[in-house]
């Protein structure tokens, strides 16, 4: 994990959470909330991985939806949008 990932996941599950990572390790300066474990940092990466995809997902459906109910194609639409 680098330390983009971790700090998505530190603040997916501390969100506001106060925290420094230099050279992949992490200093805590939140005095309001506990610091995550290892093992939570992990799993909250995958809860951050699977809800991006879930957001991703909704978004695609929404956009087909949306385009379906114009009645016109995603090429139509970025042509209208130029």
């Amino acid at each position: 994990m680098n330390q983009t990932e971790k700090a998505e996941a530190i603040l997916f599950i501390r969100p506001n959470a106060e925290f420094v990572i230099r050279d992949n390790v992490l200093e805590w300066l939140d005095e309001s909330q506990d610091q995550p474990t290892a093992k939570e940092i992990e799993d909250g990466l995958k809860a951050y991985n699977t809800d991006k995809q879930f957001q991703a997902e909704a978004k695609a459906q929404a956009k087909a939806a949306l385009l379906q109910r114009l009645g016109i194609t995603e090429d139509e639409a970025k042509l209208l949008l130029s």
